[in-house]
């Protein structure tokens, strides 16, 4: 309760000073800053970024990328942290790299929905992420289209967009799905879907719903709210609840060791998970909130809808290098 109230001071004393605009040659103190690694798409982390800063007066500076290279990039650098914050990405990727990121307990954990919730302190749940196909609505008769055992008929063989898990973690999350859901043998499943891929993997996740939309790939894979950000801006797009089930694994808010601004790292985490940037994902974002207290998006499907699977963390974080590596293998198999 302590900690709570000094953060919580903080912020009341650095959202009352005035910043000065660099423009006018303004130069931030250290103690000013925060430098935030983020795999979130800049529609995502911009109006979160720029109302923290205007709230706090700490200057953000942002490195935008996909979850599994930034993250690479920061293992590069363990004793010397290049960032403060790593922001987007998976649970089960994050917690692959827990011994990165500071045990940090919110002071608002206890609103986080227990389907939600990580196994330590290291990893703080963002938004609830459901994994969904997605298809050209003038090139796919949804019918042909029923779920996660339809990306292994050779039907599809070269036609769906896939992003590189190896960089994007959502990808990778999708590809955890898909083995679960399906069942039987997980490598056997894994290389009938590299077969499937045919060599076609894309260089990030927001590249396979500009791939869908323009007809390079009449289906594909990728998170709800993307999909129906797209649909909802009269894009030829239509989403598919996997009929076997999905998965809707939180993407993660963590603090590096030793992070160079801790101070401030910690007052962005508590930020995040906030009712008002929760009800902000909700209402602007199409995104689920982590929070007990903060509903869906009306128009989405009731969560008890999905048949959502749960993933057992501890487990991820020891099969996360396997799983890639054999999917770095099997698709370098390819012609």
């Amino acid at each position: 309760m302590k900690r709570f109230l000094m953060l919580l001071l903080a912020l009341l004393l650095l959202g009352c000073r005035a910043v000065e605009n660099p423009i006018n040659g303004y130069e931030p103190d250290e103690s000013e800053r925060l430098i935030l690694y983020t795999s979130h798409k800049k529609e995502v982390y911009e109006p979160i970024v720029r109302e923290f800063e205007e709230r706090t007066g700490i200057w953000v500076t942002v490195v935008n990328g996909g979850t599994n290279e930034l993250l690479d990039e920061i293992e590069a650098h363990p004793d010397d942290p290049i960032c403060d914050v790593m922001f987007g990405g998976g649970v089960d990727s994050l917690l692959s790299c827990r011994d990165l990121f500071l045990p940090y307990a919110c002071s608002e954990d206890d609103a986080v929905s227990e389907a939600y919730r990580t196994p330590d302190d290291r990893v703080t749940p963002f938004s609830a992420l459901p994994i969904v196909l997605i298809y050209h609505t003038k090139l796919v008769d949804p019918e042909n289209l029923s779920g996660w055992s339809s990306l292994l008929d050779p039907a599809w063989k070269g036609k769906i967009a896939f992003a590189d898990p190896n960089v994007s973690g959502s990808s990778y999350t999708a590809l955890r799905t898909l083995c679960e859901c399906i069942g039987g043998d997980r490598d056997e499943v894994m290389r009938t879907f590299a077969d499937n891929i045919d060599g076609k993997q894309l260089s990030g996740s927001g590249e396979v719903l500009r791939a869908v939309a323009d007809g390079r790939f009449p289906i594909g894979v990728t998170l709800e709210e993307t999909a129906w950000k797209y649909i909802l801006a009269d894009n030829d797009i239509g989403v598919v609840y996997p009929a076997e089930g999905t998965s809707a694994v939180p993407d993660g808010c963590a603090i590096l060791n030793n992070a160079p601004h801790m101070d401030n790292a910690k007052l962005f985490v508590e930020f995040i998970l906030g009712r008002d940037v929760q009800t902000m994902l909700v209402s602007e974002q199409w995104r689920r909130s982590v929070r007990a207290d903060v509903p869906a998006p009306e128009a989405l499907p009731d969560a008890n809808a999905l048949s959502l699977i749960r993933f057992n963390y501890r487990n991820e974080i020891r099969m996360h290098g396997e799983v890639l590596a054999l999917w770095t293998a099997l698709t370098e198999e390819q012609p």
